[in-house]
């Protein structure tokens, strides 16, 4: 990635979920590319508080850490308008934090259904409400929603709904700024190595892990490094890879060819697992 060509486009950022995963991968290199950085999250580890400090000494750029609850509205704004007078004005602003529950609609409780949308999609809000009064004419603002927030899988009836309504409310913003010129964009990936992913991957039903195979795994520096360059030309949409991609255009251009496709294999997946279960109770 250029820094040069980074720090034209932005001198200050502002980044959500920054302790670990997309979050924290954005900020090492925004900060190697000379970009000052206000980072928020539920806690930081020590190790990556000191890691970005030194990083940020090294490329003589400021770096400030919040500990806040995005679920709390004015939690986030006050903290938004600390970091705006310790670091600056962001020029771009980028919400990256968020949960995964993935259980079968019939497993949810009302409570976990309830906090997913309240983390993801009342997060975003509270977010986006706390940096826009910030943000200077020309900003940008971008929220991480999910390829899920386009296609729907299997066991993900919460994160389907906090994703897709993510991608609708950063449509709504969108209009509201143009009159700021304050660019909106939301980013879609499919599967990227992260510790949620990891820790998800423990437990995936095998007919989510199906259906998330036909969109295929990125790896964290590979869909970055697509987000970052997307940013840079302030596109409305940005959705990391190739096959990502694809199954984006099948889904919107060829639905009902989507439809059966996804409806194939979670019966072929589940008739799978159905004599896999017999097989084994019968030895």
């Amino acid at each position: 990635m250029n820094a040069d060509k980074l720090r034209a486009c932005w001198s200050t950022a502002f980044i959500s979920g920054a302790n670990s995963g997309l979050g924290l991968y954005l900020a090492e290199s925004f900060v190697r590319s000379g970009i000052s950085l206000a980072l928020f999250d539920l806690k930081f580890d020590e190790v990556v508080v000191q890691r970005l400090k030194k990083m940020a000494e090294q490329h003589q750029v400021k770096v400030g850490f919040w500990q806040t609850d995005l679920c709390d509205e004015h939690v986030i704004a006050e903290a938004a308008k600390a970091a705006a007078a310790s670091i600056g004005s962001p020029d771009l602003a980028i919400n990256c934090a968020g949960i995964q529950l993935a259980k079968t609609f019939d497993e949810l409780s009302n409570s976990e259904f309830e906090k997913v949308i309240a983390v993801n999609l009342f997060g975003s809000r509270n977010f986006a409400n706390a940096v826009l009064p910030v943000m200077q004419p020309g900003a940008q603002l971008a929220f991480l929603s999910s390829l899920a927030g386009l296609v729907p899988n299997y066991s993900y009836a919460a994160y389907n709904a906090s994703k897709f309504a993510v991608l609708g409310m950063a449509g709504a913003i969108r209009l509201e700024e143009l009159p700021r010129n304050i660019a909106v964009s939301v980013i879609c990936p499919a599967e990227i190595n992260t510790p949620m992913v990891e820790k998800e991957l423990k437990t995936m039903h095998p007919v989510t892990r199906r259906l998330k195979s036909f969109a295929g795994t990125l790896e964290v520096d590979q869909a970055c490094d697509e987000m970052i360059r997307s940013l840079m030309k302030k596109r409305q949409l940005i959705i990391p890879g190739f096959r990502p991609k694809f199954t984006y255009f099948l889904s919107r251009y060829f639905p009902g060819l989507m439809q059966r496709i996804s409806e194939s294999m979670v019966t072929d997946t589940l008739s799978k697992n159905m004599k896999s279960s017999s097989n084994a109770s019968a030895v």
